[in-house]
Formats: C-alpha cells, structure tokens, sequence
C-alpha cells in the first residue's frame, strides 16, 4: 500500500510546441514504461474512496484524467489505453448550445478539434469515465454564484442524458476555484481537481485534489522520474515558483 497516488492529467496529445501538448511517443512509451514496472491504474472514485475511509492507496497505482475533450484524446491516447486496459477520466467542456448528436463536436478551444460525441460514447462503451469541465471553460472565481452553478449543474447534466450514466467527478477550468464554486461543486459531485501540483495524499482535499500536470513529463526522460523516489522532490521544486508566483498575486489588491 502507498501513502500517495499521482493523478496525470493530460490536455492534447500531438507534437505541436505548446504547454498543454504531450507527444504521442511520450505518452505511449511512458504508459508502456509504467506498465512494464507493474504500475496500474485507478479511477478517481478509487482514489476518493481512500480518503474518506482513511486507508492507504493500492501500491503502484495512479489515474489519468484529460482536461477539455480534444479529438486527439480519441486519435492517440485512447487506443495506447485500450492496449494496456488503462481506466481514465476525461473532463468535457460541453457548450452552451447542448448540441449532443452524434456527429457534433464539442465547442473548439484554441482552434483545435474536439470530440465528437459519438466518440465519447464509443470510448465510454470501452470504460473510459467522463467528468464534468463546465460550458464555456470560464475562471469560476470570477462569476456570480448564479453562473457558476449554471456552468457546473448544466454541464453535468449535459454529459450525464447523453451517457445514461451518471457523473461524478469535476474539474475546475484553469484549475481555479474559490470558497463559493467549491462549495457548488460539492453539491453535485463526488470530486474535484484542481490544478494543484503534487501527489494525492490522505490529507488531501476531495474537492481541491492535486494532480501532476504532463507539462512536468514532456520527456521520455521526466517521465521516467515517476518510477524514481526523488518524482515528490521534483514535483516540490517544480511547483515553488508556481506557488510564489499565486501567493504575490493574491497579495497585489491589498498593495493598492
């Protein structure tokens, strides 16, 4: 048993030079190098269900999560998850409109190609859990708490009618939340993650749950560290400029 899971979470699998693409050789060589070390994957109710009974997680264990729903998600990830019988969670940014016929796609983000929904039903059909990402992607700390349940309740219910299953689990956009959307989100849902870098512990939050952004694992070679015992050491570096950067911005509307 493992007293923490790290919970990857992916955007867009492609080669193009940006901060939320992982190459498709990274991503496949990285899960076949953790499957070959006996690693295994659980889902996120899994994980949960660790902390609300206070029990340590599976040893060599941790989940996949995709945040907003790229076509790349079906193109290049899902058939390295089908070989390995690798469970993930993909979080969808549905839209306003609700159009859910099989052959529309969710709403464009950064002029990339989303999923279409008969594809979410497909990769659903193979095990593949889907989550909540609101409508329209927005910073939930800066909307009324109106919007912000409109964006999480509808979202919800969106992917839920056309699934026919239920779902459980959310995550913030841009990972921001404040006391106001957590507690809307607690209503609705089991948990949620946040963009918080670091591992899963039995001190952590339900509905804030830390996750290891691939940004930290775009080489064959950073990948590796997560069979190493220095990946936590590496994960507290990478993430104190981060956490200064959010402390000083919290700090700048006081300064005025």
């Amino acid at each position: 048993m493992s007293a923490s899971v790290p919970i990857l979470t992916f955007h867009t699998i492609d080669d193009h030079p940006s901060v939320i693409s992982v190459s498709p050789n990274v991503f496949g060589r990285g899960m076949a190098r953790l499957w070959e070390s006996g690693y295994r994957t659980v889902n996120l109710p899994e994980v949960v269900n660790c902390l609300f009974q206070a029990v340590p997680f599976p040893d060599r264990s941790f989940a996949i999560t995709f945040d907003d729903g790229y076509q790349s998600v079906y193109d290049e990830a899902f058939p390295v998850l089908l070989h390995y019988g690798m469970s993930a969670t993909v979080f969808l940014t549905v839209g306003e409109t609700g159009m859910a016929g099989p052959d529309d796609r969710l709403p464009s983000l950064g002029g990339r190609s989303m999923l279409s929904w008969r594809q979410i039903r497909d990769m659903h059909r193979s095990g593949i859990a889907f989550g909540a990402h609101t409508l329209t992607h927005p910073d939930l700390s800066r909307l009324r708490c109106d919007q912000v349940e409109t964006e999480v309740y509808k979202s919800k219910a969106i992917i839920e009618d056309v699934l026919g299953a239920s779902v459980a689990c959310f995550a913030y956009p841009y990972g921001r939340y404040d006391p106001r959307s957590r507690e809307i989100v607690r209503r609705h849902f089991a948990c949620a993650c946040s963009d918080q870098l670091g591992l899963v512990t039995l001190r952590s939050d339900p509905y804030a749950l830390e996750r290891v952004d691939a940004y930290y694992l775009r080489t064959e070679r950073l990948f590796a560290l997560l069979l190493t015992r220095v990946f936590p050491w590496y994960l507290l570096a990478r993430g104190l400029p981060r956490r200064l950067r959010r402390a000083l911005s919290h700090r700048a509307p006081s300064a005025r």
